[in-house]
């Protein structure tokens, strides 16, 4: 099943965010990464001051449902501002139908990162459509483990 989160951007402050949220919601974070377990990409690496910042975070909602977020850098992506701090997250259930939306809905837009397998294991693309939103897309090929 296509599944379709929020994905929140923010300025530095990400974990003490997600501490807050996980104070409400409750549960465990899916997974913590930090801009220090990223490995060189295309030469980039990551700044000092950036070392400890959330690279990427998700704590689960519901059995459906996740937040996700990170902290913004500069070296890998756009600077936070508020109205382009947040993507549609689209986790789907196979590389075709990953693809297929990925293809269809960056028609006309800007792609960030073209579709690939990824460092931590996803088959994973970023763009922003034709509209100025922003798009995550994945297929975890280890999802029903």
């Amino acid at each position: 099943m296509t599944t379709v989160n929020i994905y929140l951007t923010y300025n530095g402050n990400c974990e003490e965010a997600f501490g807050f949220y996980k104070s409400i919601f409750g549960g465990e974070f899916s997974y913590v990464g930090r801009f220090k377990d990223m490995p060189p990409m295309d030469g980039k690496t990551c700044a000092p001051e950036d070392t400890e910042k959330i690279m990427h975070i998700g704590l689960p909602i519901s059995k459906e449902t996740q937040l996700m977020g990170s902290d913004s850098s500069d070296a890998f992506g756009q600077a936070t501002t508020i109205g382009n701090n947040f993507s549609i997250s689209i986790n789907t259930d196979s590389k075709e139908e990953a693809d297929r939306l990925f293809n269809g809905l960056s028609e006309g837009g800007i792609v960030t990162m073209p579709m690939n397998n990824t460092f931590w294991g996803d088959y994973f693309g970023m763009f922003t459509d034709k509209y100025k939103i922003n798009w995550l897309v994945s297929f975890a090929a280890n999802q029903n483990q």
